[in-house]
């Protein structure tokens, strides 16, 4: 389904030498993006796509690709004419089949700095909200119950120490925030430097050290096979029983079944969710009726101000590579 770039109401037009297609989009506009590939020769062609015909029929002839969350899987990538590059809106890429396109010499871009504060906050606050018990408690006194004990038992942060699975710019940036709460950090990131832990004054471990000590543990993951329920029904086991789960990465990453029964059997102190398996989550899913549960609607990202970076960053790397540069963030392996 073609729509209108909806920067009026018409698709933009002129004399323009290459075509940006964006496969799907839930901004309010498409403003940012015109006002970067514009001046360098692009004409946007916008849609809705939800099928992986629909994206073909859209990017057949596109030199470039902005997705959000539309299939840009194998089939679509073999169709694809002159495609130069694929941007994903956001940090994970899990709607685009990596290996097509690394056999096809596309490059896969990401945009994993644009709301790294927000995501930061997000975790924070969904930490101090599930320890604290604050959707309870308003609850209770929206329903007449005054209590200055109330839900207990409700334990302080100072002193308890926060592990942080990966870690990544959000993971550190939730390092610094914890600390700052009192806590000790410890993580786990087979991948980052030494001088990354020494800096954020956190603690490198191994994964079941993490399970192990952390009061409090957040997820800060990709999704790959590797990181694909890692965070299943042996992992939660062997958390402390006051511990919680914190997740504002990939959904896939926490194992939904084993969470659910670790929560409905007291194996864990509770869990706060922004991502899950299925999105959105079914009505009668038995998290939401779990007063140890807290979920969010994968809105950890969003501000106005990330809206628009994201949005700019994606399109500036476009602009780059027409423009003779480097892409930022090539994540498939591609060697321009």
């Amino acid at each position: 389904r073609r729509l209108s770039c909806q920067l009026g109401a018409q698709e933009l037009s002129g004399m323009n030498s290459y075509v940006a297609a964006i496969t799907d989009y839930g901004f309010p506009d498409l403003a940012p993006e015109a006002e970067i590939l514009e001046p360098a020769g692009f004409r946007l062609l916008a849609g809705q796509s939800r099928t992986s015909d629909e994206v073909i029929e859209l990017c057949r002839s596109a030199d470039a690709i902005l997705t959000q969350w539309a299939p840009v899987n194998r089939e679509v990538i073999e169709q694809l004419e002159r495609c130069r590059i694929i941007v994903r809106y956001g940090i994970g890429v899990d709607n685009v089949d990596l290996d097509a396109a690394r056999e096809r010499n596309i490059p896969v871009v990401n945009v994993p700095d644009y709301a790294v504060e927000e995501v930061a906050d997000h975790a924070m606050a969904l930490l101090l909200a599930a320890v604290r018990k604050i959707p309870a408690v308003v609850a209770q006194v929206r329903n007449g119950v005054w209590d200055i004990a109330p839900k207990r038992p409700i334990v302080g942060l100072t002193g308890r120490t926060l592990g942080l699975a990966g870690f990544g710019n959000i993971a550190r940036a939730v390092a610094r925030r914890a600390q700052a709460f009192g806590m000790q950090t410890v993580a786990y990131d087979p991948y980052a430097s030494e001088t990354v832990f020494a800096e954020y004054r956190t603690e490198r471990v191994g994964w079941e050290a993490l399970l192990d000590r952390s009061d409090f543990i957040s997820v800060h993951l990709p999704l790959t096979s590797d990181t694909r329920h890692l965070v299943n029904g042996e992992a939660l086991r062997r958390m402390k029983p006051g511990a919680f789960l914190i997740n504002t990465s990939r959904g896939g990453v926490v194992q939904t079944e084993a969470l659910t029964e670790a929560l409905g059997q007291g194996v864990i102190a509770g869990a706060a969710l922004d991502v899950l398996e299925q999105e959105p989550i079914p009505n009668d899913h038995p998290l939401l009726s779990m007063d140890n549960c807290l979920i969010t609607s994968h809105c950890a990202w969003y501000s106005e101000d990330s809206l628009k970076r994201l949005q700019s960053y994606a399109a500036m790397e476009v602009r780059r590579l027409f423009e003779g540069g480097v892409p930022k963030h090539i994540v498939n392996g591609v060697k321009l």
